[in-house]
């Protein structure tokens, strides 16, 4: 039995747990009071511009006007392609999550023989940490692009290793070395189609082969570097093109709708940004194993000392701090679990794995320091699996709340209002799905011109004014006005106890009577 264990693939383990995982999410949102769903309500965007793409046509959230509040074009294609093909939306999200949390924990387990060769279980073990973090798998149930791009990243870095394995020779020819950096780029094309951050891993991997390269081979590395610039420009700048056509801008209009809605966060101390972004990520197996990521770590930059390869180690910890640090400085929003730092997950357990096993093996040496070493490893893997329970039941409240505020008042309001006069909505992906129909966007995605005064209530209310909105949906904190405001009268609320229990206030639709 144990040599039959033996030979089964690590990879089958990994798809297998990964399977399991998000089954078990999946699960407890089934037997909740409120069924399946999706923890975000930008996850109903993604279907709704998913769906309009594949019925109509259209890069549009409201049909028939184009619009660029996607950040995400690889996944709303991805996402459309379901529509075409008539598989169930939920499923056809939750199996591609599953899919991308399996090829995570494989690239993972790759990487890792690279950045520790010589250490026993490296492969296995980070690949068994990433499949069964509950952070990987909520991302992987979110409807969001978020674990593909965690796994993307993950790849890329596992081809710059594969870039100098294959190419790093004076005798590659040159056409070889710029053939492997068109796939190269087209791989960065797509990562960055994924989230535009990717963008930094891609300069960050030609940098850090530009480090590694032998100086012999410096014209193989500048052909490579040609076709990666090639590849990725081929991906990349139709998407671009497209953007500037429909908005008049290259990015897509969430870039600055949301660093205006989280600009208030950016009075912190820029240290304490750091801190309250990795706040959350903290609450998982990450916890316990953060001496061994700082273990890992310092053991690869004495490698790299050593083997002007094993500068190559690095990149991932590079990526994750360039990354942590881009959002800390531009927009440090920590909410919904560090949704918008979890992609750096991977590559810190990277190191934490391999630290803790570096742990483990100079903890041989004497008795008390094999228990605390084994301790600390025995730690990490109980606290990843208790969090995984942790995590099913914490996003089965995500879900919870979506599907009783977002979605419950979207079909009000396809019941109770008229689809020719003009609403204003805070989160538009439920209202989008359920009730499409004109809107004026006070989170600013779809309606780029309310982004200069996002935060300014009264000024808010003046455009709805000018602009002749007659209904209003919004959360407390999202009204632009108070409650007992006399232009606000109350249609309708959700008295619905989870937002409630959570801090947050129920979903409420308003009359907006001008004066």
């Amino acid at each position: 039995m144990t040599q039959r264990l033996r030979r089964i693939p690590s990879e089958a383990i990994f798809a297998t747990l990964a399977a399991l995982s998000v089954a078990l999410f999946v699960l407890a949102t089934a037997l909740s009071a409120e069924g399946i769903g999706f923890p975000l309500d930008d996850s109903w965007i993604h279907q709704v511009y998913g769906r309009n793409l594949a019925q109509r046509g259209e890069w549009a959230f409201v049909p028939g006007v184009p619009s660029t509040a996607t950040t995400s074009p690889a996944y709303t294609v991805l996402l459309a392609a379901g529509y075409v093909l008539g598989v169930n939306f939920f499923l056809w999200a939750f199996v591609w999550g599953a899919a991308a949390l399996a090829w995570m924990g494989a690239l993972g387990a790759r990487v890792a023989t690279r950045i520790f060769p010589a250490l026993r279980g490296a492969r296995l073990w980070t690949g068994l940490a990433l499949v069964t973090s509950w952070h990987l798998v909520w991302a992987a149930v979110s409807g969001m692009e978020t674990a593909l791009f965690a796994a993307l990243s993950v790849w890329l870095v596992l081809l710059t290793w594969r870039a100098h394995e294959r190419l790093a020779d004076a005798r590659v020819p040159l056409r070889r070395a710029w053939a492997h950096g068109l796939g190269f780029g087209l791989a960065g094309a797509l990562l960055t189609l994924t989230r535009p951050e990717g963008m930094g891993l891609i300069a960050l991997a030609g940098l850090f082969a530009l480090l590694a390269w032998p100086t012999g081979a410096r014209r193989q590395y500048m052909s490579w570097a040609l076709g990666v610039t090639l590849g990725w420009a081929l991906g990349v700048v139709p998407y671009l093109a497209l953007n500037y056509h429909i908005a008049g801008t290259w990015l897509p209009n969430t870039s600055a709708a949301k660093q205006a809605e989280n600009a208030p966060f950016l009075e912190r101390a820029l240290w304490a940004r750091y801190v309250e972004m990795l706040r959350p990520l903290a609450a998982s197996g990450l916890l316990p194993l953060t001496p061994s990521v700082f273990v890992g770590a310092a053991h690869v930059a004495r490698c790299a000392r050593a083997d002007r390869r094993a500068v190559l180690g690095l990149l991932p910890l590079a990526w994750a701090l360039l990354d942590l640090s881009a959002y800390a400085v531009k927009m440090p929003a920590a909410y919904h679990h560090g949704r918008y730092v979890i992609p750096i997950l991977p590559h810190l357990l990277l190191y934490g794995v391999g630290g803790t096993l570096l742990i483990l093996r100079w903890g041989r040496r004497a008795a008390w320091t094999r228990v605390l070493s084994r301790s600390l490893a025995l730690t990490a893997v109980l606290t990843t699996l208790g969090f995984l329970g942790i995590g099913a039941r914490q996003y089965t409240l995500d879900v919870s709340i979506i599907n009783s505020e977002m979605v419950q008042t979207a079909h009000w309001v396809r019941e109770n209002l008229p689809t020719d006069e003009l609403l204003a909505v805070h989160d538009i992906g439920a209202l989008g799905y359920y009730a499409p129909r004109p809107i004026l966007d006070l989170a600013g995605l779809v309606s780029p011109e309310v982004v200069p005064i996002i935060r300014d209530g009264e000024a808010l209310m003046r455009m709805m004014c000018a602009r002749n909105v007659r209904y209003v949906m919004v959360l407390p904190n999202q009204r632009p006005a108070p409650a007992d405001d006399p232009r606000l009268e109350l249609l309708y609320t959700t008295y619905a106890p989870y937002a409630v229990a959570a801090g947050s206030g129920n979903m409420a639709v308003y009359a907006l009577h001008c004066p």
